[in-house]
């Protein structure tokens, strides 16, 4: 700033906040210069981020044409070799070293690199928590995991989904005893794999801790998830658990994100309304429905389901087309 060295950031996804000195600013013309330094992908500025420069509750956008210049050009660097990232890097470099000591519990966070094969992800996801159960020798002690966050661009009618899929995985893991999911589906950002709103997804985790960990019963530390469907004429009735004190919606609109097909399995968005503790969802092309999708999506903006509690429903699918 004005030829003031501020501050630098040397990794990719966290926010660029950075503290102006004072008396580095001055009235009149300001110059603000950015290096950016990038080995791989597309580097540079992020669309839809805020960029702004605030004194005290004055605020001027950043955004619009910058001048630039190329500094140095190099060829992409050769990726390294994480050694950590793979199975036996990450098992004895990581978890064997911490078998001798206590445990209360784990909260697991992760799932974005697997959605590639999110079938595969049904296996050794299940297996990862049977295997720490096992090698820890304390039982089973709770597990909590964080269901993954929206991302990436929307889309403006049914399509399907590598991450919606790998949240279908995530969810079956449920079926393990002393689980608790965090669905944060509502709280990530397109443009951002690691989105800023980790209050929260700690939030969240936390409800499922003091459940599973610390034994509160009464507590309503899940969203709805899909339980079961019945067809009634040209309508199919969805069932939910963990519907809290009700389900209802996080905008007070209408349940939205359904989609729904007949027997030719072309999803079409549908209309949906609650009835009690069910979601009632038709299309009125639509005779014979066969099958319902919600938030079936990489990033399902307008999923608002939830339950009075203010917990979102899981995504899900009634089918395994």
């Amino acid at each position: 700033m004005n030829g003031v060295f501020v501050g630098n950031v040397t990794y990719q996804y966290p926010p660029r906040r950075y503290h102006i000195p004072e008396g580095v600013l001055k009235a009149g013309r300001n110059v603000i210069a950015v290096r950016v330094v990038n080995s791989s992908g597309r580097g540079g500025f992020v669309r839809d981020k805020p960029y702004r420069l605030s004194v005290a509750k004055d605020v001027f956008d950043l955004r619009g044409p910058w001048k630039f210049r190329l500094g140095g050009e190099m060829p992409p660097l050769a990726g390294p070799t994480f050694i950590r990232w793979k199975p036996m890097g990450l098992y004895n470099g990581m978890i064997a070293p911490l078998l001798k000591t206590g445990i209360k519990g784990v909260i697991w966070y992760q799932g974005e690199s697997n959605t590639g094969n999110p079938g595969e992800y049904r296996r050794s996801f299940p297996a990862v928590i049977r295997d720490w159960r096992q090698k820890w020798g304390k039982g089973d002690f709770p597990f909590l995991f964080v269901q993954l966050a929206n991302f990436m661009q929307q889309t403006r009618t049914p399509v399907e989904s590598n991450w919606a899929a790998l949240r279908e995985a995530q969810q079956m893991a449920l079926a393990e005893p002393n689980t608790a999911m965090a669905v944060t589906v509502d709280i990530g950002e397109w443009n951002d794999i690691h989105p800023l709103n980790k209050r929260a997804v700690g939030e969240r985790l936390a409800l499922g801790a003091r459940h599973l960990a610390y034994g509160e019963k009464n507590l309503a530390y899940s969203g709805p998830l899909y339980r079961g469907m019945a067809a009634r004429g040209r309508e199919m009735v969805l069932s939910f658990e963990h519907v809290g004190s009700g389900l209802s919606t996080a905008d007070g609109e209408g349940p939205g994100y359904f989609a729904i097909c007949g027997a030719d399995r072309h999803f079409r968005w549908a209309r949906a309304r609650i009835e009690g503790n069910r979601v009632i969802v038709w299309h009125p092309d639509i005779e014979n429905p066969v099958a319902v999708r919600y938030g079936w999506a990489d990033n399902p903006v307008g999923a608002n389901l939830c339950n009075k509690e203010g917990l979102p429903a899981g995504p899900f699918r009634t089918d395994d087309f």
